[in-house]
């Protein structure tokens, strides 16, 4: 997906900047679409290119961050600051939107505003942050940004709102845009950024977690940062799995570790004993070693989320992301 990375490789990594350039520009971007409709549309996804470069951009980020702390030395390129202006926009737009007096607490309709802001001005955003010569694939890579909130007829978000996202990242990188030195900062900086404003919504505008399991799922609404969060923490000499139950340890070093940070906000929006608001996150803390933890969230991510039709029949596929099987 990163240009210069094998695997996967979206463009050779041997032709010239030009050659490169010009074998994007010829792509005929579409706007995204629905593909997945019915259950047995399923097989469709996971044999699609779509899914090989979403699962190899996730995998090749875990790597990435392996063992190195959010407050490690990273570059910052001009499009992750971008990227970042462009998240302290939708966290100013909360700001300017209140939440609303209603008699339901959940859902606040507020959210509704908030979000026919972003629709209105999403692809206006993407283009600030893309080359001028790929100004066309705008309109693609901006639906996975509006995506990628929460769905403002229910007033939700889930694990489905967190993958575009990653497909707005994905793709971000497909049409060169980040590159291979950006993927700390991809997850320290605008990864970490998105969270942020993610919990700032939710908080805001009481949204509902969109197909909870409840107490067995992992976390209401994210997964991505428990799989990152875990593969920053392998081979740590001190913190193991046993030591993220304990509040004093969580707030003595969140601000170094994505995983951390989960469980403070976890702490902070459940009362009771962590062990039954948050039974999966419990029975992980008995697992060994960090290196297990993230080996079992993966399959865990492709298992509860990748391969569950309530979260992929709303995924939508184009030109960079698509519907077509790998090509052998």
């Amino acid at each position: 997906v990163f240009e210069g990375e094998m695997p996967p490789v979206s463009l050779p990594a041997s032709s010239p900047e030009d050659d490169k350039a010009a074998a994007i520009i010829s792509l005929n971007f579409i706007v995204p679409k629905k593909e997945i409709n019915m259950v047995p549309d399923m097989g469709k996804w996971k044999r699609s290119q779509a899914y090989a470069d979403y699962i190899g951009f996730i995998l090749t980020l875990n790597e990435a961050v392996k063992g190195k702390k959010l407050t490690c030395e990273y570059k910052v390129s001009e499009t992750v600051e971008k990227l970042l202006s462009l998240l302290n926009t939708l966290d100013r737009w909360i700001d300017e939107t209140p939440p609303m007096d209603q008699p339901s607490r959940f859902g606040n309709k507020a959210f509704r505003t908030w979000y026919a802001k972003l629709e209105q001005e999403a692809e206006a955003l993407v283009s600030t942050v893309i080359p001028s010569s790929v100004r066309a694939a705008a309109p693609e890579i901006a639906v996975y940004l509006k995506e990628s909130v929460g769905n403002s007829t229910r007033i939700d978000y889930g694990t489905g709102h967190e993958a575009a996202f990653a497909a707005f990242l994905c793709c971000l990188c497909k049409i060169g845009a980040l590159r291979v030195d950006d993927q700390l900062a991809i997850i320290f900086k605008v990864f970490d950024r998105y969270l942020q404003v993610m919990r700032k919504l939710q908080k805001t505008y009481r949204m509902e977690p969109a197909g909870s399991q409840g107490v067995w799922g992992l976390d209401d609404f994210q997964f991505l940062p428990f799989i990152w969060g875990s593969s920053q923490l392998i081979d740590h000499p001190t913190l193991e799995p046993r030591h993220f139950v304990e509040e004093k340890i969580v707030n003595e070093h969140h601000q170094d570790y994505m995983f951390l940070e989960c469980i403070k906000f976890i702490n902070e929006m459940k009362t009771g004993p962590f062990a039954e608001h948050s039974n999966q996150l419990w029975n992980i803390s008995a697992v060994p070693t960090w290196s297990k933890v993230n080996q079992g969230l993966i399959r865990m991510y492709k298992a509860e989320c990748l391969e569950k039709f309530p979260v992929i029949q709303h995924f939508k596929f184009g030109s960079l992301l698509p519907i077509q099987p790998v090509k052998p």
